[in-house]
């Protein structure tokens, strides 16, 4: 059953709006990822400046909250100081040339980190989520793995890679690790088995046939891991540089712990919080461009 709408046809329920020389019509067709359509796409915040402006009330709200708590006295300064002062020990530490490396040196962790966890993930993932034998064999054992708590890894990791960088970023690769399995296990294994059979219609098997249908269907759920794995990157990163660090904004965190300094405490935090959100940003981009390669 068909309708005629202007110049574009729709065939069905499902299928995409065409013009008369049989093009998809992008603007017409509500299927498509990239469709005008509804009104959520019509409305203010469908507009990305009206989005970022809504994010920032929260924070605006909460920073407003904390100036008021401190200059009214409603908290006691050493345990709750101004932002002036947590702004005022930024650049104390950036002038004695403290906060950039420290910056630099955790950021460099997690990335590193990250970066070689996912790539298991993504591979141990596909794995088991394609494979019942494998999912036989490994699943008991990295389930049993994935509940050990992250300070329980770093005594065992200081004694087999000493206290250099290498334990620290394999403290962070294994955080970064089992969201991304978790999710691709999850996902693969809920793939519509009918693009599985096309693809294999079309001469596609093994690796090609997971990066060309499985990955792309799969494709939000694995970025939902990928933004889990960085934000527990983060989390494991605290982790090691709070036991066995002496740079980064874990041992920022430590360092200022034992000696009062609240105000750098609450930048450390402030830092971290920032940084979390930055690479959480950067794999939501990397997230469209995919979607509009793959789409």
């Amino acid at each position: 059953m068909s309708s005629v709408l202007g110049t574009a046809t729709v065939a069905g329920t499902s299928a995409p709006v065409t013009d008369d020389r049989g093009r998809v019509r992008p603007g017409w067709n509500p299927f498509s990822p990239g469709a005008a359509s509804g009104p959520r796409a019509a409305g203010p915040l469908a507009r990305r400046p009206v989005r970022v402006a809504l994010g920032l009330v929260v924070p605006a709200l909460l920073l407003l909250a904390w100036q008021w708590a401190t200059a009214t006295g409603r908290v006691a300064p050493y345990q709750l100081p101004s932002p002036a002062s947590v702004w005022t020990a930024a650049v104390d530490l950036a002038e004695r040339g403290l906060l950039g490396p420290y910056v630099a040196i955790s950021t460099q962790r997690v990335l590193l980190g990250f970066l070689a966890g996912a790539a298991l993930g993504l591979a141990l993932g596909s794995l088991v989520g394609l494979s019942r034998l494998a999912g036989a064999l490994l699943e008991p054992a990295l389930a049993a793995l994935r509940a050990v708590p992250s300070l329980a890894w770093v005594p065992l990791l200081i004694l087999w890679l000493k206290l250099g960088e290498d334990s620290k970023i394999t403290l962070v690769a294994i955080g970064a690790f089992f969201p991304v399995y978790t999710t691709v296990v999850a996902a693969l294994r809920h793939v519509d088995p009918h693009l599985v059979e096309a693809g294999r219609a079309y001469g596609l098997r093994g690796p090609r046939l997971l990066g060309g249908v499985q990955l792309p269907a799969a494709l939000p759920a694995v970025v939902a891991g990928l933004r889990l794995g960085m934000a527990q990157a983060w989390l494991f990163l605290v982790a090691a540089e709070l036991i066995a660090s002496s740079m980064g904004l874990g041992f920022l965190l430590t360092d200022s712990g034992q000696n009062g300094r609240v105000d750098r405490i609450l930048l450390a935090i402030v830092l971290l919080a920032l940084l979390g959100k930055t690479t959480d940003a950067l794999i939501g981009l990397a997230e469209k461009r995919l979607l509009r390669r793959w789409s």
